[in-house]
């Protein structure tokens, strides 16, 4: 299990703290989400709360206006609800954006902490490959949304402050359940073992090893490894949320051992794309 619920308050008061130190440029500077700007990226983040208080608190869904038979449809679905509440938003202005990312964001931080982490969540964590998700990865997932969000913010603004070992690696230690999805069809010998180092200032190692059932993440391995795999964080953070590719990241990345092995790695996007 990875435990985010008691980072949520901390990582929501960075954000305001973030947002009420930017100028009007600031707000309107591009991000690394492209076509993106600071102000629609924190408008996103007011639409998570919203939703997640109107379903989790209100139990108010509204079902998807279209049929959803696939991953890619259900991408579609989320990309085009994602852009409609972007762009009626453009109309608020900065200063309401933060009282309601302030005041949403207490009471969403509520409801994280009232959820049974052990029971089966309302949405899998489909980037990893599951069908279905215990809560506890549910939210570690919404983490993920949070703390990415808020990173490209600050990648735009220059205004960095959450890499650090409290608030990146749970962040990062979430994205990397998704690497036996992503090797799920590499063929190995049971055995077969890749470190990945994705730490700050000190290594922080995940192991992605080949068992009879297919591929698993692990905190620590004593078998031989087959490859090591060290990623800055300020590019595995956009590496993995689709804001850079691999063959961009390549340069800035050390792979020791089986390289063809290794770069599979670098396909991961755990983000809904």
């Amino acid at each position: 299990m990875i435990e985010t619920v008691h980072l949520f308050p901390i990582l929501d008061q960075k954000l305001i703290e973030l947002l009420k130190s930017l100028s009007y440029d600031d707000w309107h500077k591009t991000t690394v989400a492209r076509l993106w700007s600071v102000k629609d990226v924190a408008s996103h983040l007011l639409d998570g709360n919203l939703r997640t208080i109107s379903g989790s608190r209100d139990n108010y869904n509204i079902p998807p206006d279209r049929e959803i038979n696939s991953y890619g449809d259900l991408v579609l679905f989320l990309n085009k609800l994602n852009n409609d509440w972007v762009n009626a938003t453009k109309r608020l202005s900065p200063a309401v954006l933060i009282d309601l990312l302030e005041s949403t964001g207490r009471e969403y931080s509520l409801i994280m902490s009232e959820q049974d982490l052990e029971r089966e969540a309302k949405f899998a964590v489909a980037w990893a490959g599951e069908q279905t998700s215990k809560n506890w990865f549910h939210i570690a997932r919404e983490y993920t949304e949070k703390w990415h969000h808020q990173q490209q913010i600050r990648e735009a603004t220059g205004k960095q402050g959450i890499i650090t070992e409290q608030l990146y690696y749970p962040f990062i230690d979430t994205l990397l359940r998704g690497l036996p999805h992503t090797y799920r069809d590499v063929d190995a010998q049971p055995g077969t073992a890749i470190v990945i180092n994705v730490g700050v200032d000190t290594p922080f190692l995940r192991f992605l090893v080949k068992e009879a059932d297919g591929w698993k993440i692990e905190n620590e391995f004593a078998g031989e490894k087959n490859a090591l795999l060290t990623i800055p964080p300020g590019i595995a953070w956009k590496l993995f949320t689709k804001a850079l590719k691999p063959e961009e990241a390549e340069a800035d990345i050390i792979i020791e051992g089986d390289a063809n092995l290794a770069k599979i790695a670098l396909n991961l996007i755990a983000v809904m794309a």
